[in-house]
């Protein structure tokens, strides 16, 4: 047989075989996974990139006899159909019966489930088809969100929707620091579809996952639910940060770590909460009080070293007020005892950590190492003058390197 001398003839070929399945669930499942190549593989808007794979793919099968060419048709049309000419696409009473049965489907469901911490939320949708026979069992769209980075992680099609509820029930159930609730559907879609628009511009995918293969038809499945019936789920705003560190500064946390004792080192007690509060804007939601283990590794082991210059007294301090402010904001969301305790111990299992890579530097933005270089030779990294009499005077070793 003859390679494939296009991307639509490589599509056909590997779909060659659809006649043969034995529902439309398969079909889907099938037809999502040869989208995904398109998906993976996009630049920019990776939804829009399918979409006119699908609206060209539809344009040069139109007249193809090949009973594969006639249900894949259908099936990206289902799956896609937003695409240029997919309305257009009819039905062939000659195809398999259960062709009749693609994207015919209902919503049976809907659920969310989570860390206490707020760093991830699943969602999860049981659809099922208008005849079971034909169409294949009851499924589940799974998606999770990662509100640390406002992304969509992962997104799958679990083919049993009882096995993958069961299963997310009793973890839930047994496990206190996990949650479990309906949700409503419009709110839910809402949610989905917002993190999605960002996931698709991604210039690399998240890893380890069946976000690429999945996507068209966990994206067909949700648009099928309503439009939110209350107002969309928002990002709280930020706190008011002069207030919180009041209190911070006011509560046994801080005391306990002697932070509020009078001969604290004031200049690098206010630098340090300062940094808290400048990595909390830039996560979604902009919290400071949203606190766990995942964002405690994202401040001391990634962004305190790339955007921050700390001197010996600063990085000295850090650690004992990560570690107040661990308890402190654990505290105040109401976490359950053993997440305070997880998120404690997660601390102190980083902070050595933390000063290896401080003392090493290797994790510095070539901005923060230049300006580290600037303080270590007393330059004043806020003095015009200074800085260009030091690269006066450093410019051959400058040129050099």
């Amino acid at each position: 047989m003859p390679a494939p001398q296009n991307a639509f003839e490589a599509v056909l070929h590997a779909a060659r075989d659809v006649p043969r399945l034995s529902c439309a669930l398969e079909a889907e499942m099938l037809g999502t996974a040869l989208l995904g190549s398109v998906y993976a593989v996009a630049d920019g808007d990776r939804a829009a990139a399918v979409r006119e794979f699908v609206g060209e793919f539809l344009t040069a099968t139109g007249q193809r006899p090949e009973p594969a060419a006639t249900i894949l048709r259908e099936v990206f049309a289902a799956l896609v159909p937003d695409a240029a000419g997919a309305a257009e696409v009819r039905h062939d009473p000659q195809g398999p019966s259960w062709a009749g049965q693609l994207g015919r489907v209902r919503a049976t469901g809907c659920h969310a489930y989570g860390d206490v911490y707020g760093d991830q939320t699943s969602y999860l949708v049981t659809f099922a088809y208008e005849e079971e026979d034909e169409g294949g069992p009851e499924h589940a769209v799974v998606t999770l969100v990662d509100h640390n980075i406002g992304i969509v992680r992962d997104v799958f099609v679990a083919e049993s929707a009882e096995r993958i509820l069961t299963q997310v029930r009793a973890l839930c159930e047994h496990d206190d620091l996990t949650w479990f609730r309906d949700e409503d559907p419009g709110l839910l879609r809402d949610e989905v579809d917002r993190h999605l628009r960002v996931t698709d511009e991604l210039g690399d995918l998240p890893a380890d996952g069946s976000l690429a293969t999945d996507r068209a038809l966990a994206a067909a499945r949700l648009a099928l639910l309503p439009a939110p019936t209350t107002p969309p789920l928002s990002e709280p705003a930020g706190r008011n940060v002069p207030e919180l560190i009041r209190n911070f500064l006011a509560s046994p946390e801080a005391a306990r770590a002697g932070l509020a004792a009078p001969d604290a080192d004031q200049p690098s007690l206010q630098f340090c909460l300062g940094l808290l509060m400048d990595h909390a804007s830039t996560l979604p939601g902009a919290d400071p009080l949203r606190w766990s283990p995942a964002v405690a590794g994202l401040f001391l082991l990634d962004w305190v070293h790339r955007r921050a210059v700390l001197d010996m007294d600063d990085a000295a301090m850090l650690p004992r007020v990560v570690r107040a402010w661990s308890e402190y904001a654990t505290w105040r969301r109401g976490l359950p005892p053993a997440a305070i305790a997880e998120t404690a111990a997660e601390v102190e299992k980083l902070v050595p950590e933390f000063v290896r890579l401080y003392s090493t530097g290797e994790r510095r933005s070539p901005a923060t190492a230049a300006v580290a270089q600037l303080i270590a030779e007393g330059v004043d990294p806020n003095d015009p003058d200074a800085i260009d009499a030091w690269l006066q005077a450093n410019r051959d070793r400058l040129t050099d390197d």
